[in-house]
């Protein structure tokens, strides 16, 4: 395996929920939005956008919206948008109309382009010296957010990166084996439990060792769980929420 600085860096990376009480220097926000400027994007259509959050009443807000307390504490909130009101406004102003922007093709190209973006962003903070936290936890209430956060139509709040000093060292989480997840020419259909079983020994062993929240689990354990059980949440809302703000239409 092939070993430089990057990648020792991505190979360690543990998501980090405590920060230090220090925000970031214009200089290191500038970085990072350079970086998210830079991320591949389809069809050069650039379309994200990035809110850093820093309001005391909005952090608490989408604190109550995460159902963390580590959100919107310590450290620099951003959120990351999948914008298409801007390039609305650009064909709107050039005397067009909306052409395929309310398309779900075009949609989910924003959604890539923004999910690259947070993950870029990321692996950038943590090459400063810096940590994150992704945090999917803001769309528990998507209407409600897009009203704390007042977005117009056409957009929609899609990850958070909760980023900054960090103040803790967790152990790092294991990962699925290879086998399970990289394949040659075709996807293997006759998965069986027992191969998760090695897996899942790893998993339960960090559980049991580790700092914080120590508990006896396992993957298949979770998988199996109440997070994929059968249950409404306002996160199922989505597809209203995505209706009335005029996106994937189609």
């Amino acid at each position: 395996m092939i070993h430089n600085d990057t990648i020792d860096k991505q190979l360690a990376h543990r998501s980090i929920r405590a920060f230090k009480d220090q925000s970031l220097t214009k200089e290191e926000l500038t970085t990072l939005y350079q970086v998210a400027s830079h991320t591949s994007t389809s069809n050069f259509h650039q379309q994200f956008s990035i809110i850093h959050v820093t309001d005391p009443k909005v952090r608490e807000k989408i604190r109550q919206i995460s159902n963390q307390d580590y959100v919107g504490a310590n450290g620099d909130l951003l959120i990351f948008i999948v914008d298409l009101y801007r390039n609305q406004q650009i064909r709107k102003q050039m005397g067009n109309d909306d052409g395929r922007l309310h398309t779900m093709d075009v949609f989910m190209e924003a959604v890539e382009d923004t999910t690259l973006a947070v993950q870029n962003v990321l692996v950038a903070a943590e090459s400063m010296g810096l940590g994150g936290v992704i945090l999917g936890s803001i769309k528990n209430d998507p209407a409600q957010l897009i009203k704390v956060l007042d977005l117009p139509k056409m957009t929609m709040p899609w990850l958070g990166l909760q980023v900054g000093h960090p103040d803790q060292e967790p152990q790092l989480k294991p990962r699925l084996p290879l086998d399970l997840v990289a394949f040659e020419d075709h996807y293997p259909k006759d998965f069986k439990l027992d191969q998760f079983k090695d897996y899942d020994s790893h998993v339960t062993q960090y559980y049991d060792l580790r700092d914080t929240n120590k508990r006896i689990d396992s993957f298949t354990n979770q998988i199996n769980g109440p997070k994929l059980n059968d249950q409404m949440s306002k996160r199922d809302d989505i597809n209203e929420v995505l209706f009335n703000q005029g996106l994937a239409m189609g």
